[in-house]
């Protein structure tokens, strides 16, 4: 079997909801490709679940990955929860909705073609490629935050 591709995902909120970005890190080889991307309104399992979404859909044709995430909201609700909620109709175990089905749904179809291997890793806890991909969902998150006022120009009353 041929090397697998790594990826590292994260999201970031500043509020929950506020605006948020997602970050990526893929690696195959000695090839490196970051992604990244926000929103101006969101939720960190939204931008959690988006980086994963838009890292696999990059991929070009069917690999194996070994996919690293701190968001145990993505890997537990990919590799537990999911196979209830598609047999329940995208309803939880107490019968209500799935939340952000669309892209439960969304990163359910963006899995069907390759072989994944889902990782936690606890974030913010000196992981390299965690620690980038954290660094790539601030950044995407950035253009949507609002921007400080410099106080220094503000004359004193």
């Amino acid at each position: 079997m041929s090397e697998s591709v790594i990826i590292h995902t994260d999201g970031a909120c500043s509020g929950n909801p506020g605006p948020g970005g997602w970050g990526a890190v893929l690696q195959y080889g000695s090839t490196i490709k970051e992604l990244k991307g926000g929103a101006p309104i969101t939720t960190n399992n939204q931008m959690e679940l988006t980086a994963a979404i838009e890292a696999l859909n990059a991929l070009k044709r069917p690999c194996a990955i070994e996919l690293h995430t701190d968001s145990s909201y993505v890997k537990d609700g990919l590799t537990k929860w999911i196979h209830g909620w598609k047999r329940n109709g995208w309803r939880t175990a107490d019968k209500k909705p799935v939340k952000n089905m669309e892209l439960w749904q969304a990163l359910d179809a963006a899995t069907q073609r390759h072989t994944i291997n889902w990782h936690w890793v606890k974030g913010h806890n000196g992981d390299e490629m965690n620690e980038r991909a954290d660094q790539l969902a601030n950044e995407g998150m950035a253009p949507f935050k609002p921007k400080k006022r410099d106080r220094s120009l503000v004359p004193p009353v």
